[in-house]
Protein backbone atom coordinates (compact mmCIF):
# COMPACT_ATOMS: atom_id res chain seq x y z
CA UNK A 1 0.00 0.00 0.00
CA UNK A 2 2.57 2.84 0.61
CA UNK A 3 4.53 1.61 -2.30
CA UNK A 4 1.53 2.44 -4.52
CA UNK A 5 0.96 5.11 -2.16
CA UNK A 6 4.33 6.59 -2.98
CA UNK A 7 4.34 5.50 -6.97
CA UNK A 8 1.07 7.63 -6.96
CA UNK A 9 2.89 10.80 -5.57
CA UNK A 10 5.55 10.58 -8.18
CA UNK A 11 3.16 10.39 -10.85
CA UNK A 12 0.76 13.38 -9.67
CA UNK A 13 4.21 15.50 -8.89
CA UNK A 14 5.46 14.72 -12.28
CA UNK A 15 1.99 15.55 -13.78
CA UNK A 16 1.80 18.98 -11.74
CA UNK A 17 5.45 19.63 -13.48
CA UNK A 18 4.25 19.09 -16.95
CA UNK A 19 1.71 21.18 -16.74
CA UNK A 20 3.20 24.45 -14.41
CA UNK A 21 5.97 24.14 -18.10
CA UNK A 22 3.75 23.90 -20.24
CA UNK A 23 1.67 26.82 -19.07
CA UNK A 24 5.05 28.84 -18.40
CA UNK A 25 6.63 27.92 -22.00
CA UNK A 26 3.59 27.59 -24.06
CA UNK A 27 2.98 31.77 -24.27
CA UNK A 28 6.77 31.58 -25.82
CA UNK A 29 6.21 28.69 -28.14
CA UNK A 30 3.32 30.75 -29.60
CA UNK A 31 5.18 33.67 -29.77
CA UNK A 32 7.76 31.97 -32.24
CA UNK A 33 5.20 30.24 -34.17
CA UNK A 34 3.19 33.75 -34.63
CA UNK A 35 6.33 35.49 -35.48
CA UNK A 36 6.73 33.15 -38.76
CA UNK A 37 3.66 33.91 -39.97
CA UNK A 38 2.80 36.63 -42.57
CA UNK A 39 -0.67 38.50 -43.17
CA UNK A 40 -3.93 36.86 -42.62
CA UNK A 41 -2.20 33.49 -41.51
CA UNK A 42 -1.48 34.80 -37.95
CA UNK A 43 -5.10 34.06 -37.17
CA UNK A 44 -4.84 30.70 -38.70
CA UNK A 45 -4.24 28.05 -35.85
CA UNK A 46 -1.44 25.66 -36.61
CA UNK A 47 1.31 24.12 -34.31
CA UNK A 48 4.29 24.90 -36.91
CA UNK A 49 3.61 27.47 -40.09
CA UNK A 50 3.54 25.50 -43.40
CA UNK A 51 5.89 28.54 -45.01
CA UNK A 52 7.43 29.77 -42.56
CA UNK A 53 8.08 33.54 -42.45
CA UNK A 54 11.88 33.86 -41.55
CA UNK A 55 12.21 37.59 -43.34
CA UNK A 56 10.12 38.49 -40.31
CA UNK A 57 13.13 38.91 -38.58
CA UNK A 58 14.98 40.45 -41.18
CA UNK A 59 12.31 42.84 -41.71
CA UNK A 60 12.99 44.07 -38.15
CA UNK A 61 15.74 45.47 -38.30
CA UNK A 62 15.68 46.72 -41.66
CA UNK A 63 12.36 48.04 -41.66
CA UNK A 64 12.34 49.29 -38.36
CA UNK A 65 15.21 51.27 -36.17
CA UNK A 66 14.94 47.71 -33.91
CA UNK A 67 18.56 47.52 -33.98
CA UNK A 68 19.27 51.04 -32.45
CA UNK A 69 16.22 50.00 -29.76
CA UNK A 70 18.01 46.94 -28.91
CA UNK A 71 21.25 49.15 -27.74
CA UNK A 72 19.26 51.58 -26.08
CA UNK A 73 17.65 48.66 -23.71
CA UNK A 74 21.52 47.23 -23.59
CA UNK A 75 22.87 50.29 -21.89
CA UNK A 76 20.15 51.34 -19.79
CA UNK A 77 19.92 48.06 -18.37
CA UNK A 78 23.16 47.23 -18.01
CA UNK A 79 23.62 50.89 -16.47
CA UNK A 80 20.86 50.96 -13.74
CA UNK A 81 22.44 47.41 -12.83
CA UNK A 82 25.95 48.90 -12.30
CA UNK A 83 24.40 52.47 -10.69
CA UNK A 84 22.18 49.88 -8.54
CA UNK A 85 24.24 47.32 -7.08
CA UNK A 86 27.06 50.15 -6.49
CA UNK A 87 24.75 52.27 -4.09
CA UNK A 88 22.64 49.35 -2.86
CA UNK A 89 26.15 47.58 -1.81
CA UNK A 90 27.51 50.53 0.45
CA UNK A 91 23.80 51.23 1.63
CA UNK A 92 23.42 47.63 2.99
CA UNK A 93 26.95 48.06 4.52
CA UNK A 94 25.79 50.39 6.42
CA UNK A 95 22.26 49.40 6.88
CA UNK A 96 23.66 45.82 8.03
CA UNK A 97 26.76 46.33 10.04
CA UNK A 98 26.54 49.76 11.76
CA UNK A 99 24.05 49.99 14.49
CA UNK A 100 23.20 54.08 14.24
CA UNK A 101 19.68 55.49 15.68
CA UNK A 102 16.63 56.04 13.04
CA UNK A 103 17.96 52.60 10.86
CA UNK A 104 14.90 50.86 11.09
CA UNK A 105 12.50 53.62 10.21
CA UNK A 106 15.19 54.10 6.86
CA UNK A 107 15.17 50.42 5.79
CA UNK A 108 10.93 51.04 6.72
CA UNK A 109 11.06 53.69 4.26
CA UNK A 110 12.79 52.44 2.07
CA UNK A 111 10.35 49.68 1.66
CA UNK A 112 7.84 51.96 1.48
CA UNK A 113 9.23 53.75 -1.33
CA UNK A 114 9.58 50.30 -3.33
CA UNK A 115 5.77 49.83 -3.33
CA UNK A 116 4.76 52.92 -4.75
CA UNK A 117 2.91 52.38 -8.08
CA UNK A 118 4.76 54.00 -11.18
CA UNK A 119 1.69 55.50 -12.55
CA UNK A 120 1.27 57.47 -8.54
CA UNK A 121 5.61 59.02 -9.08
CA UNK A 122 4.80 59.70 -13.59
CA UNK A 123 4.30 63.30 -12.89
CA UNK A 124 6.74 63.99 -10.29
CA UNK A 125 9.62 62.54 -12.38
CA UNK A 126 8.06 63.91 -15.42
CA UNK A 127 9.02 67.48 -14.13
CA UNK A 128 11.86 66.27 -12.33
CA UNK A 129 13.25 64.79 -16.19
CA UNK A 130 12.09 68.23 -17.46
CA UNK A 131 13.64 70.19 -14.94
CA UNK A 132 16.90 68.72 -15.06
CA UNK A 133 17.07 69.02 -19.19
CA UNK A 134 17.03 65.10 -19.18
CA UNK A 135 13.98 64.75 -21.36
CA UNK A 136 14.46 62.05 -24.56
CA UNK A 137 17.59 60.93 -23.35
CA UNK A 138 18.66 58.30 -22.09
CA UNK A 139 20.09 59.64 -18.72
CA UNK A 140 15.97 60.08 -17.87
CA UNK A 141 15.34 56.38 -17.93
CA UNK A 142 18.66 55.53 -15.66
CA UNK A 143 17.38 58.37 -13.53
CA UNK A 144 14.03 57.05 -13.21
CA UNK A 145 14.45 52.94 -13.25
CA UNK A 146 16.48 53.83 -10.37
CA UNK A 147 13.37 54.55 -8.31
CA UNK A 148 12.20 51.28 -8.15
CA UNK A 149 15.57 48.50 -8.51
CA UNK A 150 17.45 50.87 -5.72
CA UNK A 151 14.82 50.16 -3.19
CA UNK A 152 14.85 46.83 -4.34
CA UNK A 153 18.62 45.69 -4.06
CA UNK A 154 19.27 47.69 -0.84
CA UNK A 155 16.51 45.61 1.24
CA UNK A 156 17.33 42.11 -0.21
CA UNK A 157 21.40 42.98 -0.01
CA UNK A 158 20.43 44.26 3.57
CA UNK A 159 19.36 41.07 4.24
CA UNK A 160 22.36 39.18 2.64
CA UNK A 161 25.06 41.12 4.60
CA UNK A 162 23.07 41.06 7.54
CA UNK A 163 23.64 37.36 7.96
CA UNK A 164 27.86 37.23 7.02
CA UNK A 165 29.95 36.41 10.43
CA UNK A 166 30.79 39.30 12.25
CA UNK A 167 34.27 37.23 13.25
CA UNK A 168 35.18 37.93 9.37
CA UNK A 169 34.69 41.94 10.25
CA UNK A 170 36.39 41.59 13.35
CA UNK A 171 39.39 40.06 11.92
CA UNK A 172 39.83 42.67 9.68
CA UNK A 173 39.51 45.43 11.81
CA UNK A 174 42.32 43.75 13.84
CA UNK A 175 44.51 43.89 10.92
CA UNK A 176 43.39 47.53 9.91
CA UNK A 177 41.25 47.17 7.29
CA UNK A 178 38.93 50.36 7.02
CA UNK A 179 34.96 50.04 6.27
CA UNK A 180 35.63 50.36 2.63
CA UNK A 181 38.02 47.91 2.36
CA UNK A 182 36.14 45.51 4.59
CA UNK A 183 32.38 45.94 2.18
CA UNK A 184 34.84 45.65 -1.15
CA UNK A 185 37.71 43.15 -0.57
CA UNK A 186 36.27 41.10 2.49
CA UNK A 187 31.52 40.76 2.00
CA UNK A 188 31.79 41.78 -1.94
CA UNK A 189 33.09 38.05 -2.75
CA UNK A 190 31.02 36.26 -0.58
CA UNK A 191 27.76 38.47 -1.85
CA UNK A 192 28.05 36.76 -5.35
CA UNK A 193 25.01 34.69 -5.78
CA UNK A 194 23.18 37.73 -4.24
CA UNK A 195 24.39 39.84 -6.46
CA UNK A 196 23.82 38.23 -9.11
CA UNK A 197 20.36 37.28 -8.10
CA UNK A 198 19.63 40.91 -7.27
CA UNK A 199 21.75 42.42 -10.55
CA UNK A 200 19.72 39.81 -12.55
CA UNK A 201 15.88 40.71 -11.47
CA UNK A 202 16.93 44.57 -11.93
CA UNK A 203 18.24 43.88 -15.01
CA UNK A 204 14.80 42.33 -16.29
CA UNK A 205 12.82 45.18 -14.25
CA UNK A 206 14.66 47.93 -16.41
CA UNK A 207 14.39 45.39 -19.60
CA UNK A 208 10.83 45.30 -19.63
CA UNK A 209 9.67 48.77 -18.25
CA UNK A 210 7.16 50.70 -20.55
CA UNK A 211 5.08 53.60 -18.82
CA UNK A 212 8.62 55.38 -17.83
CA UNK A 213 10.08 54.55 -21.81
CA UNK A 214 6.96 55.85 -23.08
CA UNK A 215 6.64 58.98 -21.12
CA UNK A 216 9.58 59.94 -21.30
CA UNK A 217 10.97 59.51 -24.81
CA UNK A 218 10.49 61.21 -27.72
CA UNK A 219 11.69 59.46 -31.04
CA UNK A 220 13.63 56.70 -31.81
CA UNK A 221 17.01 57.89 -30.81
CA UNK A 222 15.84 57.11 -27.10
CA UNK A 223 13.46 54.87 -27.18
CA UNK A 224 14.23 51.06 -25.34
CA UNK A 225 12.53 47.78 -27.33
CA UNK A 226 9.11 47.64 -25.10
CA UNK A 227 8.05 51.19 -26.34
CA UNK A 228 9.65 50.49 -30.13
CA UNK A 229 7.37 46.70 -30.31
CA UNK A 230 4.10 48.63 -28.63
CA UNK A 231 4.12 51.31 -31.72
CA UNK A 232 5.21 49.27 -34.56
CA UNK A 233 3.30 50.11 -37.57
CA UNK A 234 1.94 48.03 -40.72
CA UNK A 235 2.40 49.83 -44.51
CA UNK A 236 -0.96 51.98 -43.14
CA UNK A 237 -2.61 53.41 -40.28
CA UNK A 238 -5.33 50.22 -40.26
CA UNK A 239 -2.65 47.64 -40.30
CA UNK A 240 -0.77 45.98 -37.80
CA UNK A 241 2.29 43.83 -38.14
CA UNK A 242 1.73 41.15 -35.98
CA UNK A 243 4.43 38.92 -37.72
CA UNK A 244 7.01 42.04 -36.80
CA UNK A 245 5.54 42.49 -33.25
CA UNK A 246 6.23 38.54 -32.63
CA UNK A 247 9.94 38.36 -34.04
CA UNK A 248 10.79 41.70 -32.16
CA UNK A 249 8.80 40.18 -29.01
CA UNK A 250 11.09 36.28 -29.36
CA UNK A 251 14.52 38.32 -30.35
CA UNK A 252 13.83 40.61 -26.93
CA UNK A 253 12.86 37.85 -24.82
CA UNK A 254 15.45 35.20 -25.51
CA UNK A 255 18.41 36.98 -23.98
CA UNK A 256 16.70 36.82 -20.75
CA UNK A 257 15.97 33.36 -20.73
CA UNK A 258 19.75 33.13 -21.93
CA UNK A 259 20.45 34.97 -18.90
CA UNK A 260 18.67 33.06 -16.36
CA UNK A 261 19.46 29.40 -17.91
CA UNK A 262 23.41 30.74 -17.47
CA UNK A 263 23.38 31.88 -14.18
CA UNK A 264 20.32 29.67 -12.23
CA UNK A 265 22.67 27.69 -9.89
CA UNK A 266 23.75 31.50 -8.53
CA UNK A 267 20.36 32.32 -8.38
CA UNK A 268 18.92 29.37 -6.57
CA UNK A 269 21.51 29.74 -4.05
CA UNK A 270 21.37 32.96 -3.47
CA UNK A 271 17.62 33.25 -3.10
CA UNK A 272 18.17 29.70 -1.10
CA UNK A 273 20.85 31.98 0.79
CA UNK A 274 18.38 34.99 1.59
CA UNK A 275 15.65 32.82 3.10
CA UNK A 276 17.55 30.33 5.23
CA UNK A 277 19.66 31.44 8.49
CA UNK A 278 22.89 29.74 9.62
Amino acid sequence: MSRALAWLKRISFGVLVTVITLYTLFPYYWAVVSSLKKGSAIFQVEWWPKQPEWRNYVAVFTEQPFGRNLLNSVVVASAVVIVSLFLAITAAFALARIRFRGRIPLMLMILGVSMFPQIAVLSGMYELIRALGLYNTLSSLILSYMLFTLPFTVWVLTTFMRELPKELEEAAVVDGATPWVICMHVFLPLLRPALVTTGLLAFIAAWNEFIFALTFTLDQSARTVPVAIALMSGASQFESPWGLIMAASVIVTTPLIILVLIFQRSIVSGLMAGAVKG
